[in-house]
Formats: C-alpha cells, sequence, structure tokens
C-alpha cells in the first residue's frame, strides 16, 4: 500500500477551513466522486462519482482539537474505510502569509490499477483548487 498528499495553501482561518472540510454538505461542491449527495439523519453521505456514475458512501469523522478529518470510504454502507485523511494547520505554524494549509493524503488500496491511481492523485489536486477557490471567493457552483 502507498499513499499520496494534496497540499494547498488557502487565505482562510483554519477554523474556516476546517468548518468548511469537516461538514458533509460541503463534499457535493468539491468531492468529484460524491456529487450529488444525500445525507442520511446519520450523517452518512451517498454520492454520486462525476467520472463514472459509481455509487459511494462517505462517513466524515472531524477531530476538531488536532483538525484532522478522516474520511471512511465505501461502495457500501457497510464496507466503510478510513483512507482518505484531511489535515488543517495554521497560517502561523508556516510564518510565511501565505494562509491556512490544507492536505488531503488517501491510501492507495490494493484493487486501485496504476490508472485508477493516478487519476485519484490528479482529482484530490483540483478538488483541493475548488476548495480554496470556493473559500476565499465564496463562489458554490451548485447555485449557479
Amino acid at each position: 500500500m502507498s499513499c499520496d498528499t494534496a497540499f494547498i495553501r488557502v487565505r482562510r482561518s483554519a477554523d474556516e477551513v476546517f468548518a468548511f472540510m469537516a461538514d458533509p454538505a460541503n463534499m457535493s461542491l468539491w468531492s468529484f466522486g460524491t456529487w450529488r449527495t444525500e445525507i442520511d439523519s446519520a450523517g452518512l453521505v451517498r454520492g454520486t462519482s462525476i467520472k463514472d456514475g459509481a455509487e459511494t458512501y462517505v462517513r466524515v469523522e472531524a477531530h476538531p482539537e488536532q483538525r484532522l478529518i478522516d474520511y471512511h470510504v465505501g461502495t457500501t454502507p457497510g464496507s466503510l474505510s478510513a483512507r482518505i485523511f484531511g489535515r488543517v494547520t495554521p497560517e502561523a505554524v508556516f510564518g510565511d502569509g501565505l494562509g491556512t494549509g490544507l492536505a488531503l493524503t488517501v491510501f492507495r488500496t490494493a484493487e486501485m490499477d496504476d490508472a485508477r491511481w493516478e487519476s485519484l492523485i490528479a482529482a484530490h489536486r483540483v478538488e483541493l483548487d475548488i476548495v480554496k477557490s470556493a473559500l476565499e471567493t465564496g463562489h458554490d457552483h451548485r447555485n449557479a
């Protein structure tokens, strides 16, 4: 198993970035794997992939004290595993005035072939760019 981390800086407070990434309702704004979402009363997200229409389930587990977010992902509600992780780092840690750091790490699972893995890596970089834009400009394509 391997992993990849995408990283971006956002000109918003760490609290704002964390709240945005921890809110399951925002996933349909930035996540290609959960483009159209339904969220049940327990917070389980069911979304549709923009790429191939596959159904994906996600449970967001937020850890506000550490500004960490675990995304438990699976093809059924019973197959969820924590394999995508978000980390929000306050601007003060960097000391360069470029904004809060946001990292998204994903583990490669055994069933992912090279093409699927490379596609996922590329998607996460674009997704973080969408997060940055949404937070910095307030643009929400769902309302356009």
